[in-house]
């Protein structure tokens, strides 16, 4: 008879299981089984938020406390001092003056033109993809004709036509012409979403289409709106100063664009004039990477591979070291 530690002693080296050593993935992976639902506080919105807050208060506030932006009682091209604080321009207007009104100018353009382009967004985005059929194929015709047409020369093409033309009428050619991007992305996301169970359910009910739309569909597609709203606004932003530039803004408003064309017919740059063009384009860069800012917040939450791609990477970059140690 066998000696019964032995035995033991068998059995006991026989179950042990040789185990390999742990991959960098398999540690990653172990370390990231508890994975956000939704996205921490982000420092891009929190900077862009702040960015974009600051310049629609001074739009607000400073207009208050300064003078006519279009009095020309002032010394010409004066650089800044304690009595103008962003010096004057060559006919003598005050540009602290001009550039608080210019931001009410540019921000109001890009808020109506956005609001423009997202509602035909919607129209041609969302119901064309919840429609489908025939219907769909002609709105996204339509769409697609839109998206390969240029914007905007289009745009410069019909502001040159009129001679006097209101920021109103600026911001809504802008809307009109920038809406077929954002149509296609809803289409496609709200083709996927119409296939979902929960909106056949609301179909079965006998809900109406109206309905399923605002209630089943909408919701889902809030974050994306978002985006595409704030994408809408930066566009109208730079389209009205560019046209502006050109000479094909509003006759009647002051704007950042028509603040530039002015420095660029005056010979800004020339005289050294830096006071009168660094401003507004300081500012409509400002403005532009905080909207920037928030909308890639935004993309965060609508795509969770982008919110844990850094998570994922850190995971990876600290399993190597551990696996570097315990070799």
């Amino acid at each position: 008879m066998s000696d019964p530690q032995n035995t033991a002693g068998l059995l006991t080296v026989e179950e042990t299981p040789m185990t390999a050593p742990a991959s960098t993935v398999s540690l990653a992976t172990q370390q990231g089984r508890k994975r956000r639902v939704l996205p921490s506080t982000s420092p891009k919105f929190i900077v862009g938020s702040i960015l974009v807050l600051v310049i629609v208060l001074f739009a607000i506030i400073a207009p208050i406390f300064s003078q006519d932006p279009r009095s020309t009682a002032n010394p010409a091209l004066q650089p800044p001092s304690a009595e103008h604080w962003l010096g004057t321009t060559k006919l003598g207007n005050d540009m602290f003056a001009q550039l608080a009104i210019g931001a009410q100018g540019s921000l109001l353009i890009g808020v109506v033109a956005g609001g423009i382009a997202i509602v035909l967004s919607l129209i041609f985005g969302v119901l064309a993809g919840y429609l489908g059929g025939w219907r769909e194929d002609a709105l996204a015709l339509l769409t697609n004709v839109m998206i390969v047409i240029p914007g905007l020369p289009l745009v410069m093409v019909i502001a040159s036509f009129v001679p006097q033309r209101s920021w109103q009428l600026v911001a809504f050619v802008l809307g009109i012409t920038s809406w077929a991007g954002a149509a296609y992305v809803l289409r496609l996301q709200t083709r996927s979403l119409r296939t979902r169970d929960y909106v056949y359910a609301a179909k079965v009910a006998g809900e109406r289409s109206f309905r399923v739309i605002l209630v089943e569909i909408m919701p889902n597609l809030l974050p994306l709106l978002t985006a595409q709203f704030l994408f809408a606004i930066i566009f109208a932003i730079l389209g009205e100063a560019g046209l502006s530039y050109l000479g094909l803004g509003p006759n009647s408003s002051i704007t950042w664009g028509s603040i530039l064309n002015d420095a660029q017919s005056g010979q800004a740059l020339g005289r050294g004039a830096w006071w009168w063009f660094v401003p507004p384009g300081l500012m409509i860069a400002v403005l532009g990477a905080g909207l920037a800012l928030i909308n890639f917040a935004i993309d965060e939450v609508i795509n969770p591979k982008l919110r844990n791609a850094p998570d994922a990477a850190r995971r990876v970059r600290k399993a190597a070291k551990i696996k570097g140690v315990t070799a």
